[in-house]
């Protein structure tokens, strides 16, 4: 074979290969705020760019955590599966609180970043900036109630990980698909509930209605106290007269606080017995944070407000989700320490 001839074969066999090992090295992926990002086609090592994207990866791909971006406490570790309740804290990128920078994710070497819940131009703008400051992909995917299904089976088909996605999405479809159908009806005929979450000690701080985190509430028709977009610090006096039909506490020391003043008794959420305490471990159920881990807390809200209406059995619902999302087999001790309720529903 003449010299050229060979050099030219040389090249053209080089060229394939370097097409092949750059078309088996990348993949090109548009998130949910449109933008495009290159991906490793092995994704071994992910990120977590806040909570919420912990909490989904945990429930979908523990093996590919790089770590909690917080320190789980000893009594969230009892609610998480053994191999992952000790993975490294890698810190928040997102967020008032966050406690990492670019410099961590260039230590931690992850392969992909990823965030998961509001998609607006500041976040879009954080994960722009992350990625030119590490070179490392930062995917954004829609955390929204609603979206939990479809986020579900995106991040499985990119993580290789399809089965256990179509397990979660199913769960998922069966909860958010008929509290967003078209002309959904109130639990009650004709009643639309309204509710006071109140977050904190003295459960006089709450969020906005417009609030991610108000999410579970507003999928369930309720109506708000106080009602506002914006987050709102409350008084006990202005929550009386608002006289909400349910009360939602974050700290069950606000709802034993309930119980014992007399000022309170005549609030419709007291004398019909509808205050309640969010289980909240390993992660809350109405958010802390506002992610997958909310899907239970509509079926807990659901079931403890309308018992009469298709109350489920708590007890072995709660079984499946934490078997499922969490890795877990809950002992009859834990099950009562998530479902005990709150003092004022037990006198």
């Amino acid at each position: 074979m003449p010299r050229w001839n060979l050099f030219a074969t040389v090249v053209a066999a080089l060229c394939a290969t370097l097409a092949f090992v750059w078309a088996a090295s990348a993949e090109s992926f548009t998130d949910a705020a449109g933008r495009k990002v290159e991906l490793p086609a092995a994704i071994n090592r992910i990120m977590p760019a806040g909570p919420p994207a912990a909490v989904l990866l945990y429930a979908l791909a523990p093996d590919k955590m790089a770590g909690w971006v917080k320190q789980p406490t000893d009594a969230e570790k009892r609610f998480l599966a053994a191999p992952y309740r000790d993975l490294p804290v890698t810190g928040r990128l997102t967020g008032k609180e966050s406690s990492a920078d670019a410099e961590t994710v260039r230590k931690l070497k992850p392969d992909v970043i990823l965030d998961v819940g509001t998609v607006d131009a500041e976040y879009a703008a954080l994960a722009e900036r992350i990625q030119k400051e590490t070179g490392v992909p930062y995917i954004l995917l829609d955390g929204s109630l609603e979206k939990t299904p479809e986020t579900f089976r995106l991040l499985g088909k990119l993580l290789g990980k399809d089965g256990e996605a179509a397990a979660l999405a199913s769960y998922a479809d069966e909860i958010v698909g008929p509290i967003y159908a078209p002309q959904q009806e109130p639990p009650v005929a004709g009643k639309r509930l309204s509710i006071y979450y109140g977050r904190g000690k003295d459960g006089l701080t709450t969020f906005g209605s417009d609030s991610i985190n108000m999410e579970i509430f507003k999928a369930l028709g309720f109506t708000f106290i106080p009602g506002g977009p914006a987050p709102s610090a409350m008084t006990a006096e202005g929550i009386i007269r608002g006289d909400p039909d349910v009360i939602v506490a974050l700290d069950p020391g606000f709802a034993d606080k309930i119980a014992r003043d007399p000022a309170w008794l005549e609030v419709t959420a007291v004398s019909t017995k509808r205050v309640f305490c969010s289980p909240a471990l390993p992660f809350g159920w109405v958010e802390s944070p506002p992610g997958v881990n909310r899907l239970l807390g509509v079926r807990w809200l659901r079931s403890v407000v309308y018992p009469s209406n298709g109350g489920e059995d708590l007890r072995q619902v709660t079984r499946d989700y934490y078997k499922l999302f969490y890795h877990v087999d809950l002992t009859d001790t834990q099950l009562g320490e998530l479902l005990s309720g709150c003092a004022v529903n037990r006198n």
